[in-house]
This record gives C-alpha cells, structure tokens and sequence, in this order.
C-alpha cells in the first residue's frame, strides 16, 4: 500500500517549533498548515486519507466531499469540533488524545487559584513598583491574603483530572468533596455528593466535566446563587460550561469572591466579552494544555492512533 497522505490543517499550537514532526512524517506523505481557514479547509484537505484537526472545525460538508478519508484525528481531548456522525456513517474512525494533559491541567488549577487567594504576581509587582521600598513596616499587603488549609475543593467531574487536582488539593491540606457521573466507592478521602451541593458547600469550585448537552451552561444564576460569598470558581474545562454574562454580573456584585479561567465560550474572546472586566477574574489564555511536556505526550498520542489505524487496529477511536 502506498504512504498516506496526511493533512495537518491547524498544526501551530501543537508545535510552534519546539517539537519535531518526524515521527509523524515518518508515517506518510504529511502537509502541515499552521492554520486553515474555514473556506480552505476542503481544498487542503483533498485527497487526504487521514486528515488531523485540532480547534478547525471539519463538519459534514467537508467529510462528504472528500471521497479518500479514511480517518480523522483530533489534536485534543475533545472532539465536538468534528462532525463525528457524519464520520461514522462512513464508518471513518475520529481519534482523540486522551490523557496527555493532566498533570499540567490539574497544576495550572492551582496556579490560577493561588493567585486567586495570594495575589503573588500583584505583590511581586509592588515590591519592583517601590511600595515595599516606601513601606515604614517589614511586610505588607495589598489583598486579604487566603490560606487554603482547612477550607472545602469541591470538583465537579472526577475523572482523571478532577482526581488528579483532588491529590493536590489533600496534599495542601484542604477537604474535597466532588461530584461524578459514576459511583466512587474506592476513593475515601474524597466525599462524593450532587453538583449542587458541591456548589452550596466547598470554597473552591472547580470544574473538570465534559461538555454535552447536559452540562452547558452548568454555571449559572441559580448554582453561582448557591456558592459562598467568600468562594471561587475555576474553570480550565469548556468555556461554554459557564453563562458567562451571570458569572461576570456575579462578580461584579461582589456575589462571589473570584474567578479563575483559562477557557472562555468563544476564543480568542471578543472584547465584548463581559469577563474580560469582570471585577476579581483572573483569565488565561487557553494554556493549561500547553507545556512542553504536555504537547510531546499529545504528538506522540497522535502518531500512535495513526500507527494503529494503518495497522487496522484504531485505538482512541470516538464515534465507532
């Protein structure tokens, strides 16, 4: 059988440069486009017998007018980016990559509330902006400074990431409480009650749940109603999973303590997005999947589900 050709239509991310293609053009005939847009993504993708994604969006259309697909991977975990029943009703496998990003995810958690709760990055500036220099005491500090030990993480999704963050969060002493689409009974450090109670009694909210249908706009007047006053919501999961404009009048009314995201509906956000000047919201770019370390897992994820696939065994397949 003669080498595949492979398109790459949104490759930039993944790799900016720090990592090595080879091990994927070893596999074929491969084209990589650091982006693509949407009118261009059918005439790259001709002839393509297996067409790799990450945030471009390959739907119906495209899929059925390429007769030489065979197989379509997903740069991600996620994979509603894909028309992924229009794929399966040509019985052409969509692939993810599961798994790759947990330790940096479940870490960038606690980069966002720790600034949340010690305001590192405003003191640091303080300190080079001369006001320690100018202070009459040995210490001082702009924020109420927050001590996590003792107080409530509840997670909303306990899958390998929600677990993971729960390890971190025990080892900083704090309680976890979760809630799970699957009974947990093995996990005895952790008390598993309903989303809503999660919301009503931890400090901490942090989400980890896919998004479906189910849980789109999951954070909304009446759970955010629920929360303490003196609590926080985190989200490195999907944007949508949050009505952004009840969480950004939330805040603004001092209803909630803060927020910390890395995801948002719409990305790169429009300025008209209210978060984005939302009192006590700490927003990143998307990056909790991003270190090195986590980009090399991904590729190499990837270039295994190829290797399956053209060894007629696809693993990490979504939709067959």
């Amino acid at each position: 059988m003669s080498a595949p050709r492979i398109v790459v239509l949104d490759g930039y991310t993944l790799n900016p440069g720090d990592l090595d293609w080879a091990p994927l053009r070893a596999l074929g005939e491969c084209e990589i486009f650091d982006r693509t847009p949407a009118d261009a993504v059918l005439e790259r993708a001709r002839g393509a017998a297996i067409l790799l994604t990450n945030k471009t969006p390959v739907p119906k259309t495209v899929i059925d007018a390429l007769p030489e697909l065979r197989c379509i991977g997903v740069l991600a975990t996620g994979f509603n980016i894909v028309d992924f029943a229009a794929a399966a009703a040509r019985g052409i496998p969509v692939t993810n990559a599961p798994g790759y990003g947990t330790p940096f995810v479940a870490q960038h958690v606690f980069a966002l509330l720790l600034e949340l709760t010690q305001h590192t990055g405003q003191h640091a500036k303080a300190v080079r902006d001369g006001r320690w220099s100018a202070s009459p005491d040995f210490s001082f500090w702009e924020t109420p400074l927050v001590e996590l030990a003792g107080r409530t993480l509840g997670i909303i999704g306990y899958g390998s990431i929600g677990s993971a963050v729960a390890r971190i969060a025990l080892a900083l002493g704090m309680k976890v409480i979760a809630s799970s689409r699957r009974a947990r009974t093995n996990v005895p450090e952790v008390e598993f009650t309903t989303i809503d109670e999660v919301f009503r009694r931890a400090d901490v909210v942090t989400l980890h749940c896919p998004l479906t249908p189910e849980t789109e706009g999951l954070v909304n007047t009446r759970r955010i109603a629920l929360m303490k006053r003196d609590a926080f919501l985190i989200n490195t999961g999907r944007g949508p999973l949050v009505v952004e404009p009840d969480l950004a009048d939330a805040l603004n009314a001092d209803r909630i303590a803060g927020a910390g995201l890395d995801v948002l509906s719409a990305e790169p956000p429009p300025s008209t997005n209210p978060l984005l000047t939302a009192k006590n919201c700490l927003i990143t770019p998307h990056i909790a999947w991003a270190s090195q370390a986590a980009r090399e897992r991904l590729l190499g994820i990837v270039v295994e589900n190829i290797r399956a696939f053209l060894a007629g065994k696809p693993t990490n397949v979504v939709n067959l």
